[in-house]
């Protein structure tokens, strides 16, 4: 076994599930380089928060985002290796090669190493850069670990989930401090762990240097565990599943309250830029709910690709208190930050820089992107303006989930979903500014538009590298390494 260290487990209140992105103007009037708070919450669903649904308790999470700009068209990728390979790159996870699935612990697949990451650009910057969370962008070789990517500091695990308290995965334990295994005799709660170690970052933190604090929590994400009371919030709920994740929520909350609380203490606020968002659509197969968004997580439908999400900064954004519809990605957050830090990206990204349209309001730069490109599935989904066109099947979650429904009630329409799968779906067309929960297929009154969007997507494709779909390799089996997940076997 690895090096060992032991965790800190004081049980500070929670967890803190945003991304929150601090830049600094430094090209802007001289103004010193702003921290970046990036939160990264993970299956958080469209109808999961307080701003959308009155009856989450999320009341940090509210005011955060009343008092900054909500993002009302903010996309992500279907599922969180795609849109973790778009923050931490800027591109398309089409031209990664993550843009099958996810990596899957055991898989030996990465964002390949030739690919400049946003803390190594920040780095470069002056920047101090932590991340407290999950990584899941691969582990097979050291060198695809975050301490190898730019990071100066993790604390977290590599894996795309484990169990809260006991840091497991299939058997194998996960849970790491830099390189070394981090034990956690107490088998405290993952994410007040994730809180403890975040304070003491901010605490130590010179305010005389930037900071970069990344932040992709474990919440919200399965398995379903949450201290009770938590749950108890919800007590009137019926289903299990619904209940417990709306803890999990409030849990998050509460996570976030606790580290901007001290990130104020600190001093670290007056000149901060602060993102919140979801990797992806929620799982309505497991609580999550995106209404009245159409699909879930892992679907390239609305509910599966737009993510809750805001900006918040008390000096940074000239325009606040108001939902933004402009049209964002995920990618964006690359050449977003990069500006703010007073550097620029390659420009072979896919992301575009949107500061001028969060910070002052104006009409967002980006009028195309790219929802997915998979040859192995034979699926892709691309928008154009107001209208999105999707080809093979979407994924396999595709209706309208209502609440509240008893889990066990939901099974035999989540049942019949899936195997949507594998049914041949015609090409698709909607006009999602009209119908944001795309009822009205426009496919067969809209020919040109169609004709013009297969011709944009397959410009597209002309880039597109072969997706990564390695299975599992028993080289990495936990049971060679004193029964904990390590690098070192691809």
């Amino acid at each position: 076994m690895a090096e060992v260290c032991r965790v800190r487990s004081s049980g500070t209140m929670i967890v803190l599930t945003l991304v929150v992105a601090v830049l600094s103007v430094a090209g802007c009037n001289g103004a010193k380089q702003p921290h970046i708070v990036f939160i990264v919450a993970d299956d958080l669903g469209w109808n999961d928060v307080g701003w959308h649904n009155p009856a989450m308790i999320t009341p940090t999470l509210n005011r955060m985002a009343s008092e900054g700009v909500i993002l009302n068209s903010s996309y992500v990728q279907y599922l969180c290796s795609p849109s973790r390979t778009s923050f931490m790159t800027g591109y398309f996870p089409y031209r990664t090669g993550l843009q099958h699935e996810v990596i899957a612990a055991g898989q030996p697949r990465y964002l390949p190493a030739h690919f400049t990451t946003l803390p190594e650009m920040l780095g470069k910057q002056g920047y101090r850069t932590h991340i407290v969370g999950k990584w899941h962008l691969g582990m097979c070789n050291w060198k695809y670990t975050p301490t190898e990517r730019g990071f100066e500091s993790f604390f977290g695990y590599y894996s795309g989930m484990e169990f809260y308290y006991n840091h497991t995965r299939l058997d194998g334990y996960d849970f790491r401090a830099n390189k070394s295994v981090a034990l956690d005799p107490t088998r405290t709660y993952a994410d007040y762990l994730f809180v403890d170690h975040a304070l003491d970052i901010i605490e130590k933190h010179n305010p005389e240097e930037p900071l970069f604090l990344y932040l992709p929590f474990h919440l919200v994400h399965v398995p379903h565990e949450v201290p009770a009371r938590f749950e108890n919030m919800y007590s009137s709920i019926q289903d299990d599943y619904r209940r417990i994740y709306c803890g999990m929520v409030s849990m998050l909350d509460e996570a976030v309250k606790n580290v901007t609380d001290a990130l104020e203490k600190a001093g670290l606020t007056d000149n901060m830029f602060l993102i919140f968002t979801t990797d992806n659509g929620g799982p309505t197969f497991n609580g999550a709910n995106n209404l009245p968004l159409r699909g879930a997580k892992a679907t390239y439908w609305e509910g599966g690709t737009r993510g809750a999400g805001f900006v918040h900064s008390k000096n940074l954004l000239q325009k606040t208190g108001y939902t933004n519809n402009g049209m964002m990605h995920a990618a964006d957050w690359f050449p977003t930050l990069l500006h703010l830090a007073g550097s620029k990206p390659d420009s072979d990204i896919d992301g575009v820089n949107q500061w001028d349209m969060l910070s002052t309001g104006v009409d967002s730069p980006r009028t195309t992107f790219v929802y997915n490109i998979d040859n192995i599935t034979r699926a892709a989904a691309i928008r154009h303006g107001d209208y999105k066109l999707m080809v093979g099947s979407p994924g396999g979650w595709n209706g309208w989930y209502p609440l509240p429904k008893l889990h066990a009630q939901l099974k035999e329409q989540l049942a019949h979903d899936a195997e949507d799968v594998d049914q041949q779906w015609k090409p698709q067309l909607y006009n999602i500014k009209e119908d944001p929960e795309e009822r009205h297929d426009l496919s067969s009154q809209m020919p040109e538009m169609m004709k013009f969007l297969q011709g944009e997507l397959e410009k597209y494709r002309q880039k597109e590298v072969p997706p990564q779909n390695a299975p599992y390799d028993p080289a990495g089996d936990p049971t060679h390494f004193g029964g904990v997940w390590t690098p070192g076997w691809c």
